[in-house]
């Protein structure tokens, strides 16, 4: 099989994927696993930038694709052409010379539930123009449904992870010790709580801070990597509390002080809330954590219920229960945090390693390639 690849938004080579978001890493990954199949021939046609200026350079390339696209297909002579996200499959529509390709694209969440008028005017379009539609979360899919996708035409396959990597390298303990230096905090009596991502409302972070973390009867410090615009809120949340000596907010970090943090905290929590145009579509974050063997206790939202499997990998709170957030960590500090741990791991590298996955999306490919 012969896949042409578009993707909008991979780092410049050699900079460090942990400068860039979860959805480009999925995409680098992916078309890295792609690579390594015998039955798949792979080319791409990918913007490679840093983040200065990217709504200007995405527009350029963006515009680039309406004759690049035709021109590859015509050389290449691909039997799929497969778009990143709703952005890159955005061009369709536009397109002068139409392709004689079934074209297919991969969704994530926000690039369809953008709450701008004029994109949700034009969604439907797009989808008008597509064969098949790979949706990373039973929630994606249901929202591309509600903006005109054909059912018919869209599966649910998970993001996959990159197993055997960088979070494996430090003992726990070895782990901790580097996040006390870093930090100046003292590990010794206490459970560490980890969250990592943007800082965006539907993350949940200052309602965790207000809401939560004084109801947990177990001493915990709680560490918030990431950086994004509900930073200041996040800080005023944390001034106002009163465990505020037990919070962490470390903003971005590198990335030995990040697999640090992976390594040695006990639980991952992701306390996200609705957020009317925005949603939470995968959680890559989750696999992350489960895979340095940290179960995870999150919100019972959007594309996180595709990803925690109750009482394996953690378990998933009905949102905006600060009661049951709280009740909930106190009990797998109590009675499950070992046994969880070691279950976590397992169910990551089992169900999520892109050596499976990978599979899956090229059976659909497939499939699309011969509706059509």
């Amino acid at each position: 099989m012969k896949i042409l690849y578009i993707s909008h938004l991979h780092p410049p080579k050699g900079q460090p994927l942990e400068s860039i978001g979860g959805m480009q890493n999925v995409s680098i990954q992916m078309v890295e696993a792609i690579k390594k199949r015998e039955d798949v021939t792979i080319e791409s046609i990918i913007q490679r930038t840093s983040w200065n200026y990217i709504g200007l350079k995405t527009f350029f390339f963006l515009f680039s694709l309406l004759w690049r696209i035709p021109a590859k297909v015509n050389s290449f002579k691909p039997d799929v052409v497969v778009f990143s996200s709703m952005v890159t499959a955005g061009v369709l529509p536009f397109m002068l010379r139409k392709i004689k390709v079934p074209c297919i694209t991969i969704n994530h969440g926000q690039d369809v539930t953008l709450p701008v008028k004029l994109y949700q005017w034009f969604l439907p379009h797009v989808f008008k123009k597509l064969s098949g539609v790979v949706s990373v979360s039973s929630a994606t899919r249901q929202a591309s449904i509600e903006r005109g996708m054909d059912p018919e035409i869209g599966v649910v396959l998970p993001n996959g992870f990159e197993t055997g990597n960088r979070l494996h390298q430090l003992s726990k303990a070895e782990a901790r010790k580097l996040i006390e230096k870093k930090f100046n905090i003292d590990l010794k009596d206490s459970y560490l709580l980890l969250s990592v991502g943007r800082q965006v409302k539907r993350k949940g972070h200052q309602w965790f801070i207000e809401q939560v973390i004084e109801k947990i009867e177990h001493d915990v410090k709680f560490i918030i990597i990431g950086d994004g615009p509900e930073n200041g809120s996040i800080i005023d949340a944390w001034k106002a509390s009163k465990s505020k000596d037990s919070i962490i907010i470390a903003g971005r970090q590198p990335s030995n002080i990040l697999d640090a943090c992976y390594g040695g905290a006990d639980l991952f929590v992701m306390p996200n809330i609705p957020v009317e145009g925005d949603m939470e579509g995968f959680g890559i974050v989750l696999l992350e954590a489960n895979s340095a063997g940290m179960p995870a206790v999150a919100s019972d939202l959007e594309g996180i219920k595709d990803v925690i499997k109750q009482g394996v990998n953690g378990y998933r709170i009905k949102h905006s229960d600060s009661e049951g957030f709280a009740q909930k960590i106190d009990s797998i500090i109590t009675n499950e945090l070992e046994d969880l741990s070691r279950s976590s791991k397992q169910f990551v590298l089992e169900h999520f390693g892109w050596d499976s996955v990978v599979g899956h999306y090229i059976s659909f490919f497939k499939d699309v390639a011969k509706r059509n």
